[in-house]
């Protein structure tokens, strides 16, 4: 925190100055190896993101309906 405010510590897209909602979740239910292994898998959906190797959700759901 600086002067009242939150300063993050990764760099982000928003304007200076941008009003964000921080919401403080009441408690961690994973333990230390899920954390690990929840972490590893978003740090490795950012990257696959970042080169362009998404996959449309919208699609995913018409897929797996079509199965049932």
């Amino acid at each position: 925190m600086r002067s009242g405010r939150r300063v993050l510590d990764e760099p982000t897209d928003l304007p200076e100055g941008e009003e964000v909602e921080v919401l403080v979740p009441e408690g961690d239910e994973l333990s230390p190896e899920e954390r690990a292994r929840l972490d590893a898998a978003l740090e490795l959906s950012m990257a696959q993101a970042r080169e362009g190797k998404l996959v449309d959700g919208e699609g995913v759901i018409r897929e797996l309906l079509s199965r049932a």
